[in-house]
């Protein structure tokens, strides 16, 4: 059925609030997705109560895509009934209907569970605070947090740089297509982050780029992290968003104290009169943290090993162990890290041999 969502999220004018009252409709007449598509007009427009105007839409994509569209998704597009699908994503008000990733696939695991910190902050930042957020990546990596940014100028590619020095696993959520580097000189930083980490694009099939987007991925930055960290940002600065968003989301959010008279720091230094907590050093938010997922081996591990036998699928390890199938998921693919078990086709784990 995935394929049909494919299918619909395609369709100019249907967003993430339409897509949801079109599968509450599916379900309301116990039918799929793929048997919305053959409606007429007249049944879609009683059923859903939709403008003409995005009934007119609808008609003529679906006279151009036929009685049988193209249903193959992309390999690195994700759809919300994915398995790997960060489920956080759903709980926005307006959740992405498509997702397209490149990478590390496996680093969605942590994704989907919250495993990360997120490092925002503005374009046009101090010397001191492109050192804060290098060096925060850093800390953040060693101690095994994937680090969240938007791979913009100024902090995010400070932070993204220094969790790849230390060897970390930075995540990136583009406002741009994956294949486009924006800005272009961040070419080689953006193969580095594609190499060790994770890219990340909201989007629908052939989307252009709107300004908008760089916006909106705020929200998806938030959604995808345990804490968030404002390093240094001005007033009216979509860093600001982001820590709106993640107070409205129970996500701590920390700031890194800025120059009383620098222009770069006013927005980040008034969160701190709003119950943001002060971060003077990086280790503060790793000894409040813990220790990250990256390269962490779960204590269910030996049976986890042992249930698989000679192999087994994450849903026959539900039925035997009791566990759900998110942290299963993430615990299997921390082993496959360590070289424990091996994923062979068909999504069936098996342990590596001797």
């Amino acid at each position: 059925m995935r394929g049909w969502w494919w299918a619909w999220s395609g369709c100019p004018g249907i967003g993430s609030s339409r897509m949801a009252a079109l599968q509450a409709a599916a379900v309301e007449h116990g039918v799929g997705l793929d048997d919305c598509w053959t409606w007429s007009r007249e049944r879609l427009a009683l059923v859903l109560s939709w403008p003409d105007s995005l009934l007119d839409k609808v008609e003529r994509y679906r006279q151009q895509q036929g009685a049988s569209p193209q249903l193959k998704i992309p390999s690195n597009d994700l759809t919300p009934l994915d398995q790997i699908w960060p489920q956080g994503l759903n709980k926005l008000d307006r959740p992405p209907l498509v997702l397209h990733q490149q990478g590390r696939a496996d680093v969605l695991a942590w994704l989907g569970q919250r495993r990360a910190v997120a490092v925002v902050g503005t374009r046009a930042a101090s010397d001191h605070g492109l050192r804060m957020a290098e060096h925060l990546g850093s800390v953040l990596a060693g101690a095994g947090w994937p680090v969240v940014s938007g791979l913009a100028e100024g902090i995010d590619a400070a932070a993204h740089r220094g969790c790849l020095a230390a060897g970390g696993v930075p995540v990136a959520v583009l406002g741009t297509p994956l294949d486009r580097v924006y800005p272009r000189h961040h070419q080689a930083l953006q193969e580095e982050v594609d190499r060790n980490g994770l890219l990340l694009r909201e989007g629908k099939p052939g989307e252009s780029v709107q300004p908008g987007h760089f916006a909106a991925r705020n929200r998806l930055l938030v959604s995808l992290s345990c804490a968030l960290v404002v390093v240094e940002c001005p007033d009216r600065s979509g860093a600001l968003i982001s820590a709106r968003l993640a107070a409205e989301q129970q996500c701590p959010v920390w700031v890194v104290p800025g120059d009383a008279g620098r222009w770069s720091s006013r927005g980040s230094n008034r969160l701190l009169q709003n119950a943001a907590a002060p971060l003077l050093s990086p280790q503060e938010l790793v000894e409040h943290l813990g220790p990250g997922p990256c390269h962490q081996v779960n204590d269910t591990a030996p049976a986890l090993v042992k249930a698989l036998g000679a192999g087994a699928s994450i849903e026959q390890l539900e039925q035997t162990l009791q566990l759900p199938a998110g942290r299963l998921a993430s615990e299997l693919l921390d082993l496959e890290l360590a070289g424990q078990v091996v994923c062979e086709s068909g999504f069936l784990w098996k342990p590596c041999r001797p």
